[in-house]
């Protein structure tokens, strides 16, 4: 998509940046005066936009943005379906302000919500607050014209609530976060072996017993530091559905993680009958309280397939998210190489050894899921011993499993340790706190492209995106998780919904003078952002192992 600009392109600093801006008047300048006799006029298909308008932008500014009774000067918002194919996107839109207007046209609902958080950030920092500060009765707002439509449908952000449990309020802030900058996929990692965070009716053990552990480690896992006291808390079935429902209202998907076979030794805690019994004791464990990853994964048994289909059925009823992630990463085989019954189980369906015994299991789980209409989504592991036809790919070892999936036919999503794990460092030295993997700064996270070389045109066309991965092993609170995401995930964003140059040639110089005005509208929303200087005194972890990786990152 591109646009013939109609005057000079106005100095405004927006995040993402859009396809196509320009003046919308001779000389720019101030096209349209917001007060409180400036009303919205909400066309057919626009009224929940219009009211997210008036509870967060209405809440920061005063105005009560009421719905139109006359003609003057106003907010109007339309949905023009044809807008899809001139801006490449049903998530597309166009605003246009003027003297006494800005109109916000959408491509469908989605992209009418996208336009108004571009509305939101030509407001001004204060139009992220939660309420006025500064006693004003009008806002400028530029004359701009701008058209614009994402790069990608899949943007998305991956939370670990399962190592540190976030409370379902800083969720739904997340969400907040999230639409702020046009992400719209939430990848919710809500099971693990350190705890298991979603109320199972069926299995009520998972919240009694799973999502508790006795105590924490404190840093990397070979730290010697640990947090006695008990970790834990889960989301009941109501608090799934309110936050369901909070990010549909946001044009967010929310994609549940339920890990299987391997990252299971909270529900192998809570139900022994799930684990290798006749390997270990299984009534003899607990929910790990340390990080890494479990020898204690799931059995190959009917008791574990009916006990899990249990679970999607309920998981399936919460979540209408097209795709369901069953996670299938790093899944020790020790426990099957001696296991009796998973030896026989092996025999029983003429399987190569415990590789493909793995993809069975994924198997079994993609035809289950494809029968009610969804699809499989998970990690890049569940490629090795062949990988059932619908299944999509999350790609984090680097970019390796997204080209072998995309190759083979299959949908992907990028998502590399070594560039968009939020987790990672921010900076060398010793001031940044509990320093774990490579060193991956804002402008690394700015020269991450999604769409590897070497693909071609037909296969690019299965990447269906990219996601953020924010893991919490090391991530005690929110603050923690504010300070890694934070301003990192702004220059995601823009890769994940911007059409940019090759890394090489992206303005980054641009995007940290545009960043300059998006820090305060972090500290508005009371985001515990990473400052570009370093980090602050509170923010640093002395004294707290890490497990920094020296060098540049393996480009594969």
């Amino acid at each position: 998509m591109s646009d013939k600009p109609l005057f000079p392109e106005p100095d405004v600093a927006l995040i993402p940046a859009p396809a196509g801006i320009a003046a919308s008047l001779p000389g720019g300048g101030t096209g349209f005066v917001i007060d409180a006799d400036t009303e919205i006029e909400a066309t057919e298909g626009t009224e929940r936009v219009a009211r997210w308008l008036r509870t967060t932008v209405g809440a920061a500014t005063g105005l009560p943005l009421a719905p139109l009774r006359d003609s003057g000067c106003r907010v109007l918002l339309r949905i023009d379906p044809a807008l899809a194919d001139a801006l490449g996107s049903d998530e597309g839109y166009q605003l246009c302000a003027d003297g006494y207007l800005v109109c916000i046209d959408g491509a469908s609902e989605a992209g009418l919500f996208w336009g108004a958080q571009t509305f939101r950030q030509l407001l001004g920092p204060e139009a992220f607050r939660r309420a006025p500060v500064s006693g004003r009765t009008e806002w400028e707002f530029p004359a701009v014209t701008i058209r614009d439509a994402p790069r990608f449908r899949w943007r998305g952000l991956l939370l670990d609530v399962a190592r540190h449990f976030m409370p379902k309020e800083g969720v739904l802030r997340y969400l907040d976060l999230m639409a702020a900058h046009k992400l719209n996929v939430f990848h919710f990692h809500l099971t693990d072996d350190q705890g298991w965070r979603i109320e199972i009716k069926r299995y009520p053990k998972l919240a009694e017993t799973a999502s508790w552990r006795a105590r924490s480690k404190f840093g990397h896992r070979a730290s010697p530091l640990w947090e006695e006291k008990p970790h834990g808390g889960y989301y009941t079935q109501d608090d799934i559905r309110e936050i369901v429902a909070y990010a549909a209202e946001r044009h967010i998907t929310v994609v549940p993680e339920i890990d299987v076979p391997g990252h299971s030794q909270a529900a192998i805690a809570a139900y022994p009958e799930l684990g290798n019994s006749d390997v270990i004791d299984t009534t003899a464990l607990d929910v790990w309280d340390n990080w890494g990853i479990s020898a204690n994964v799931l059995a190959p048994t009917d008791t574990t397939l009916r006990f899990y289909e249990g679970v999607f059925e309920e998981v399936l009823e919460l979540f209408p998210s097209r795709f369901i992630h069953v996670g299938g990463d790093e899944c020790r085989k020790e426990q099957w190489t001696e296991s009796v019954t998973a030896k026989t189980r092996i025999a029983d369906l003429g399987l190569a050894g415990e590789d493909e015994l793995q993809s069975w299991f994924i198997g079994h789980f993609d035809a289950w899921l494809s029968a009610r209409g969804r699809r499989l989504i998970g990690w890049d592991e569940i490629l090795e011993g062949g990988l059932a036809k619908g299944a999509a790919v999350s790609s984090w070892r680097g970019y390796g499993g997204g080209i072998a999936a995309a190759r083979a036919g299959h949908d992907v999503v990028m998502c590399p340790e070594q560039y968009v794990y939020l987790d990672h460092r921010q900076a060398p030295g010793e001031d940044e706190p509990v320093p774990i993997g490579f060193v991956r700064t804002l402008e690394d996270v700015y020269r991450f492209e999604p769409v590897p070389d070497g693909l071609t045109e037909a296969e690019a066309r299965h990447v269906l995106g990219t996601q953020a991965n924010v893991w919490t092993e090391v991530l005690e609170d929110t603050a923690r998780v504010d300070y890694q995401t934070f301003p990192r995930l702004a220059a995601f964003a823009e890769v994940a919904w911007s059409r940019l140059p090759a890394p090489a040639e992206r303005d980054f110089a641009g995007f940290e003078r545009r960043m300059a005005a998006h820090y305060a509208r972090l500290d508005a929303l009371g985001v515990a952002y990473r400052p570009p200087t370093g980090p602050r005194p509170w923010q640093r972890r002395p004294g707290v192992p890490g497990r920094p990786i020296e060098g540049p990152p393996p480009n594969k």
